[in-house]
């Protein structure tokens, strides 16, 4: 006959594992939601600057809706504005 004896260390031990895991991986989705949103700022930066070098070369209607749309802007000179500023 075989007698096993559980101690307290074992629960101890997998219990700090999982406090370990846990922590583990909500650092990592911290991490990995603070590098998507620094990536979705630097890419609206270059759809910025490229539909600014694109309407100083075009200059439709539909490069002026895109623009409104990703700056906020309604008013058409201040789309100038900004796009004079960024081609500089």
């Amino acid at each position: 006959m075989k007698f096993e004896v559980k101690t307290q260390k074992d629960d101890i031990s997998n219990s700090s594992f999982s406090i370990f895991l846990a922590i583990a991986t909500l650092s990592f989705l911290v991490v990995l939601s603070i590098i998507s949103i620094k990536l979705g700022n630097i890419s609206k930066h270059y759809e910025l600057n490229y539909l600014c070098n694109l309407l100083a070369v075009d200059k439709s209607s539909m490069n002026f809706k895109k623009l409104s749309k990703l700056t906020n802007q309604t008013n058409k000179q201040k789309v100038w504005d900004l796009c004079r500023e960024i081609v500089k």
